[in-house]
């Protein structure tokens, strides 16, 4: 379990530094746009077609619905990853529902012992 613990900040992280130094940053935003190409600029770009499509949050809200139904620590990473990114990167609602899933997702009877 420590180990989801390390994705998820890394997650919500990576998601801070591409936002406040990425995106936003108006320096970094002139560099790129007049065609400078470096990863902070395709990472920018990618990251950009990503959130206006909210494929951030429709990806947790997928990975938390099927981690509700059928428990995986796989789904559950995924998840995590995808609504870590969507909240910091402007996919709010769908992100916002999936975590509420993925929270659901823990309050299930625990399997019964022989």
């Amino acid at each position: 379990m420590q180990f989801l613990i390390v994705v998820g900040f890394a997650s919500v992280g990576y998601a801070l530094y591409l936002r406040y130094l990425g995106i936003e940053l108006s320096t970094v935003g002139l560099a790129c746009d007049a065609g400078l190409q470096t990863l902070i600029c395709k990472a920018r770009s990618v990251s950009t077609v990503l959130f206006k499509n909210s494929v951030f949050g429709i990806v947790a809200l997928v990975a938390a619905t099927l981690n509700l139904m059928r428990p995986s620590i796989v789904l559950l990473t995924v998840g995590i990853i995808a609504a870590g990114l969507g909240i910091v990167l402007y996919n709010v609602v769908l992100s916002g529902l999936a975590i509420g899933l993925l929270i659901l997702g823990f309050a299930r009877p625990a399997p019964a012992t022989a």
